[in-house]
């Protein structure tokens, strides 16, 4: 099995005859970390795999514009987080939920998952992490979950590194305290 080689693949997308096969192998490589990512984000297994297919579609249409500044995965990831945003905002405003009431909205879904397999711990985890504010909850899911490094998130979400480390470290304070209150 062949190792994926970025700057391969991109030399890849960027020809027509072979755009499609090099598609497919992004697709193979970055698919399940994109889900994971979008999932944390929105939560239910439907709403995930509906973002990460608008996520590929969005950039299969926009493979042009891919001028290689960044990574690829950088750039997949921008996207994902875009659909993610864009799929929250429009659940808010059909849903008429407040700012104040979408970690409880979020939360009730993802209790009512079937594809959630999570034990009470888990359910707590991802309690405390829907209180986090949104930009931080978006840090501490890419740092936590994903392991990305904060040069990468800081490509991602256009902040500094400093502001991001800072962030992240609220981020882990406050899931702690919620995680250990009643210890």
């Amino acid at each position: 099995m062949s190792q994926y080689k970025e700057e391969e693949v991109v030399e890849q997308l960027r020809d027509l005859e072979k755009r499609r096969n090099a598609f497919a192998l992004v697709v193979k490589e970055y698919g399940e970390k994109l889900y994971w990512q979008i999932r944390k984000m929105v939560l239910s297994h439907e709403d995930a795999d509906d973002l990460l297919q608008e996520t590929f579609i969005k950039a299969w249409s926009n493979i042009d514009t891919f001028r290689g500044e960044a990574k690829l995965s950088t750039w997949l990831y921008k996207i994902a987080l875009n659909e993610c945003i864009t799929f929250l905002n429009k659940q808010k405003a059909n849903q008429n939920i407040s700012i104040d009431d979408t970690d409880v909205y979020l939360l009730e879904k993802l209790k009512s998952d079937v594809y959630f397999d999570g034990d009470e711990t888990e359910l707590k985890l991802q309690e405390a992490i829907l209180r986090l504010p949104e930009k931080q909850r978006l840090i501490f899911n890419m740092k936590y979950f994903n392991d990305m490094k904060y040069e990468e998130i800081s490509e991602v979400l256009g902040t500094s590194v400093g502001a991001l480390k800072a962030s992240y470290h609220h981020a882990v304070k406050k899931v702690e305290s919620f995680l250990t209150k009643d210890i």
